[in-house]
C-alpha cells in the first residue's frame, strides 16, 4: 500500500514511539479490508513497537481500526483506509498513543483532561477533504488525552449506507453520542469551547483583562499575520484577534501563484502562517469575532462576540471574505443537506450522483471540471452571456462528455424534499424559459463578500461593503487601519493581501509615531 518514500518518512517518525501499540483490526473479505490488510502490514514491518491483531466477528465497522496501547481502549478508531489528506491524521494518532507529546498548549491539555462526562465522537471525512483533518486530529487527541472520550473517523465513500441514512452531505460532518454536534473545520480550541460551556466565558474574563495594545490585528489571514510579524518586528506590543487564524486560506486546496513557494495546500500554508507569527512576541486570541468598533481619542475599543473587548491605540481589520451566496430559496434551508461551498470536500460524496455548479469563473470551471471526474453528472450554470474562465480550462470543460453548460441562465431556486436537495430552476434570460435540472447536489462557486457587517455605521465602505482605504491602508477613522479582502484593494490574491498587511502594519506604526510626538 505504501511506497518506498513513504515507508522510509513513516519508519523515522515511528521511531518516536516509546510505548507499545496494538492495531485491532475489523475485516471482512472485501477488496477495501484487503486493502486495510496491506495497509497495516506494511505499518507491522517498520517498528517492532506495533502489533496487529486481525478479527472478523467482533461487530464493529469493517473495514476499521484500532490504534490502543495492549490492554487499554484508547477510543481512537479509523472506519476506513486514511489516506490522502487523512494520512498525517493516522500518523499523528500512532504517534500520540505511541506516548509521543502533543505540541498543543499545556492549558488546552489540562482542560480535556479536566472534561467530565462520556463523549462518544464520529467524524465523517472524505480522503479529499482539506478541511477534515483538523477534526480528525482534535479528537483523536482528544480520546488520547481523556478516558472518557472516543473517537472513530469514519471514510464517507466506503460507508454510503450510513451517509445516506444520516443524510450527510458534507464534510467534516460530527456526532457526539449519536447526536449531530457540527458540521465544517473545527480545531481543538473550537471543540473545547462547545462541549465545556463555561469556557468561552472564561476565556472572555482573561481577554478583557488584557493590557491596552500598541497594535491590535483583528483577522488571522494572510493580510493579519502579514500585519502582525511587521508590527512585533517594531518592537511594539502586538495582539491578534481571529475568528479563525488562517481565514479563507483554509478552505483553499491548492497554493501556486505565492512567489518563492511553488506549490502547496491552504491548510499548510495557514500553518505556516501561524508559527511564523508565534516566533513574535504576539498575542494570539483565536476563536474571536469581532461584533463592534468604538473609535476612541485614545484607544480603539474592538468588542468581541464572546462577551470580551480589547483596546489598542492603533487597528489593523483584516477580517478577509466569505463565499458569497446566491440568495434564492431553499440556498439557506438545504444549506450542508445538497448545498456546498467546497467541491474538494464535499465533492466524494456525490459520487455517481447529479450536481450543478453555479458559476462561469475560473473557480466554478475549476469545480466543475474536479467534479466530472467523480460524479455522475454537472450542469454548470452561468449568469452571463459566456463563460469568464481562462481559456485553458474552458477548453479542458468542453472536453468533459459528463458536462452540461447553461449560460445567460439565471438560478431562481433551490428545491428539495424537505430532508436535501432534488433540483435547481432557473430562468433562460434569453428567451425567458424557465428549465428545472434534476439533481442531488448543488456547489456554488460565485466569489466572496467582505466581511464587514460589524462596521457599518463606524467607518466608510464602498457600495460592495469594502473598507475604503488609502494607499497607506489608512481608513476614514484615524488609527484605524485595514489590510486584505475585505478592502478596497484590487485583486483578491493571497499575496497581495500579505503584501497589504506588511503595509498597513507600517502605516500604523507611522501613525503611533507622530501621535507621541504630537502629544
Amino acid at each position: 500500500m505504501l511506497d518506498a518514500n513513504l515507508k522510509t518518512q513513516l519508519k523515522a517518525y515511528l521511531q518516536r514511539v516509546t510505548k507499545p501499540i496494538e492495531i485491532v483490526a475489523s475485516l471482512d473479505d472485501s477488496k477495501a479490508s484487503g486493502d486495510l490488510k496491506g495497509l497495516l502490514a506494511d505499518i507491522e514491518s517498520l517498528t517492532d513497537k506495533i502489533t496487529v491483531v486481525a478479527r472478523t466477528d467482533d461487530g464493529e465497522r469493517k473495514p476499521s481500526f484500532l490504534i490502543t496501547n495492549p490492554g487499554v481502549d484508547t477510543g481512537v478508531r479509523f472506519a476506513g483506509i486514511p489516506l490522502g489528506h487523512e494520512f498525517t491524521s493516522l500518523v499523528l494518532a500512532l504517534l500520540q498513543v505511541g506516548g509521543h507529546p502533543s505540541k498543543a498548549a499545556q492549558d488546552t491539555i489540562d482542560q480535556v483532561r479536566n472534561l467530565q462526562g462520556d463523549f462518544h465522537f464520529e467524524t465523517y471525512f472524505s480522503l479529499s477533504c482539506q478541511n477534515c483533518p483538523d477534526v480528525v486530529q482534535a479528537l483523536n487527541l482528544m480520546a488520547v488525552l481523556n478516558p472518557n472520550i472516543k473517537h472513530t473517523a469514519i471514510e464517507g465513500s466506503l460507508f454510503q449506507d450510513e451517509v445516506e441514512a444520516r443524510r450527510i452531505m458534507s464534510v467534516p460532518t460530527i456526532f457526539l453520542n449519536g447526536t449531530s454536534f457540527g458540521q465544517g473545520r473545527m480545531g481543538l480550541e473550537e471543540i473545547l469551547a462547545k462541549v465545556d460551556t463555561g469556557a468561552v466565558a472564561r476565556e472572555a474574563e482573561k481577554i478583557t483583562a488584557r493590557a491596552p495594545y500598541d497594535v491590535l490585528v483583528v483577522g488571522g489571514g494572510p493580510a493579519g499575520a502579514a500585519a502582525a510579524v511587521y508590527a512585533a518586528r517594531k518592537g511594539i506590543r502586538t495582539g491578534v484577534a481571529a475568528e479563525r487564524f488562517g481565514g479563507q486560506v483554509l478552505d483553499t486546496l491548492g497554493i501556486e501563484n505565492f512567489i518563492s513557494i511553488k506549490e502547496t495546500e491552504g491548510p499548510k500554508f495557514a500553518i505556516a502562517l501561524e508559527e511564523h507569527v508565534k516566533h513574535y512576541d504576539v498575542d494570539i486570541m483565536n476563536l474571536q469575532r469581532a461584533e463592534a468598533l468604538v473609535p476612541g481619542d485614545e484607544h480603539i475599543e474592538v468588542k468581541l462576540a464572546s462577551g470580551a473587548s480589547l483596546k489598542a491605540r492603533s487597528l489593523i481589520i483584516s477580517t478577509g471574505a466569505r463565499w458569497r451566496t446566491i440568495g434564492v430559496p431553499g440556498e439557506a434551508e438545504y444549506k450542508n443537506k445538497g448545498v456546498a461551498y467546497c467541491p474538494h470536500c464535499d465533492g466524494p460524496l456525490f459520487k455517481g450522483k447529479r450536481v450543478a455548479v453555479i458559476g462561469g469563473g475560473n473557480s466554478g470551471v475549476e469545480a466543475a471540471i474536479d467534479l466530472a471526474g467523480i460524479v455522475g453528472h454537472v450542469t454548470l450554470i452561468e449568469f452571463g452571456e459566456q463563460l469568464r474562465a481562462d481559456e485553458v480550462l474552458q477548453r479542458k470543460l468542453r472536453s468533459l462528455p459528463n458536462v452540461t453548460v447553461a449560460v445567460s441562465a439565471q438560478t431562481t431556486a433551490i428545491t428539495g424534499d424537505g430532508q436535501k436537495v432534488d433540483g435547481l430552476a432557473y430562468t433562460d434570460r434569453t428567451t425567458g424559459q424557465e428549465h428545472r435540472v434534476a439533481l442531488e447536489g448543488v456547489f456554488v462557486q460565485i466569489g466572496l463578500v467582505p466581511n464587514t457587517d460589524w462596521l457599518k455605521g463606524t467607518l466608510e465602505l464602498s457600495k460592495h461593503g469594502e473598507i475604503v482605504v488609502d494607499a497607506r491602508g489608512q481608513t476614514s477613522v484615524p488609527g484605524v487601519f485595514a489590510a486584505g479582502d475585505a478592502t478596497t484593494v484590487p485583486y483578491k490574491q493571497i499575496i497581495i493581501a500579505a503584501g497589504d498587511g506588511a503595509k498597513a502594519a507600517l502605516g500604523a506604526f507611522d501613525h503611533l509615531i507622530r501621535a507621541s510626538v504630537a502629544a
